[in-house]
């Protein structure tokens, strides 16, 4: 049977899959459903268009590549490859399936370090590339749940602080999403429901922007702080409350209940920034600021600390406050508002 390499030189092999925008994050850490699931928590997730591509290219015997926009290139001896590098996971992912020979290419449309579920994205999209090699030796393809778990599995044995499940289960099936945190140990441990189906995304675009705070994000602060306060029992209140908001902004949104999903939206923004007010930078609080101006709701996306800021409203409220948003970010070169549209697919 030929070598990862060998079958790499013959036929390069291609995957991708959707970034996302959430509401409601942190909630699918089991840290916190697992003592809320009296609670019913839930977190909300729409899959973007900027898509993270993953190719796999042959390379020498015995040593791995990784190349990644925004990021050193890596060329390393597998069986020493570094999980602590800023690309470990995904050298992580290809140490689980006990592969080298091969050069991983990594091309994500949105910003690096967005928030957007980039890293989680890549290494859904990497367990597929690589499935799709294995499939070729006769080992048949994993399950969308399977890849999100084994994506997060990984993910979270390197990452050092608690990881949460939504960011892979959206690059796995695409969408408009609620997710449900069971806390049953007998199954998946969440039910995943449609909130807005393929013939509304084009309404749901309309009542949708997406902006890049031009400053790259650095999560395991912020969910490292909210996952050592809640085991110390500080916020529990809070979390409760965003329990509930989580609640009311999915079911307002199904419920095509314009005002409803905006005031559940800052409810539970306000209570993250209160928490810990780093989730918004500069840019972010003008960001905020102005949608609430235009009657909209607005929130960081992930756990914040710079990345992206999305809003939601009614699409008249929404065209007013793209002017405003384009003006402000227009006072920081990085920063940019991004043309996103409802990705209805997964992993490809």
């Amino acid at each position: 049977m030929p070598s990862i390499r060998e079958f790499l030189e013959r036929k390069p092999i291609e995957a991708s899959a959707p970034c996302r925008i959430d509401m409601g994050g942190t909630l699918d850490l089991s840290t916190f459903y697992l003592p809320l699931h009296h609670l019913a928590p839930c977190t909300f997730n729409a899959a973007l268009n900027m898509r993270t591509r993953v190719r796999l290219l042959p390379h020498l015997d015995g040593r791995i590549k990784v190349s990644s926009r925004g990021f050193e290139p890596i060329d390393v001896e597998s069986r020493s490859a570094p999980f602590t590098s800023p690309v470990g996971l995904m050298l992580a992912v290809a140490s689980y399936f006990n592969i080298d020979g091969v050069h991983i290419l990594i091309d994500s449309a949105s910003p690096p370090r967005s928030a957007l579920g980039g890293s989680s994205v890549a290494a859904a999209a990497l367990v597929w590339a690589i499935s799709k090699v294995l499939a070729q030796q006769g080992r048949a393809m994993p399950s969308p749940d399977s890849v999100a778990a084994l994506a997060h599995a990984i993910e979270q044995s390197i990452a050092g602080v608690p990881c949460g499940l939504q960011d892979h289960l959206a690059a796995v099936y695409g969408g408009v999403h609620g997710w449900y945190w069971t806390g049953h140990v007998d199954d998946p441990g969440y039910v995943r429901k449609t909130i807005i189906t393929a013939d509304g995304y084009s309404d749901f675009e309309q009542r949708l922007l997406v902006a890049y705070c031009g400053v790259p994000h650095v999560s395991k602060d912020i969910n490292g702080t909210w996952v050592r306060e809640f085991l110390a029992g500080r916020h529990r209140d809070k979390w409760e409350r965003i329990v509930q908001h989580s609640r009311t902004f999915i079911a307002s949104l199904a419920g095509a209940d314009d005002q409803g999903a905006v005031t559940a939206m800052n409810a539970e923004t306000d209570l993250r920034v209160e928490m810990t007010p780093e989730v918004l930078d500069a840019m972010g609080s003008r960001l905020v600021a102005a949608a609430r101006r235009q009657q909209c709701g607005a929130r960081f996306t992930g756990a914040g600390g710079g990345g992206c800021v999305w809003a939601m409203g009614a699409p008249a409220n929404i065209a007013s406050l793209r002017s405003e948003w384009l003006a402000i970010l227009a006072t920081r070169p990085e920063a940019a508002l991004l043309d996103v549209s409802v990705d209805p697919n997964g992993i490809l």
